[in-house]
């Protein structure tokens, strides 16, 4: 489980490099679900970001298939219109948002 100072921080990133160009986002989003649209990112980016820690691969194809067992065979947009959600298309923006928060705190290499 990701400390609640770092979820903040995943989330500033994410909305600063990913929200902006998501197609579904709401006017004066984000965030989006206070104005009605249920996104996957706010309601599960703690499962995310584990997900991301747990995967290693150049390739996208893992991290999807985690996003898919993991989390979203548990969402509960799943039976919305809101699914299929916009981790569908912007996933590799939030594994490289999530990486680059991580860069951040990673030690100094000498």
């Amino acid at each position: 489980m990701v400390a609640q100072t770092m979820l903040t921080e995943y989330m500033g990133e994410v909305r600063r490099s990913v929200c902006s160009r998501c197609i579904e986002k709401p006017p004066g989003g984000p965030p989006c679900l206070p104005l009605g649209k249920r996104c996957g990112v706010e309601l599960h980016l703690g499962e995310i970001v584990d997900l991301v820690h747990g995967t290693d691969s150049r390739s996208i194809d893992p991290y999807i298939e985690h996003l898919h067992d993991d989390v979203c065979a548990f969402c509960a947009n799943r039976v919305t219109k809101d699914c299929p959600c916009v981790l569908d298309y912007l996933l590799p923006l939030v594994v490289e948002a999530i990486e680059t928060v991580d860069a951040r705190h990673a030690p100094a290499e000498a």
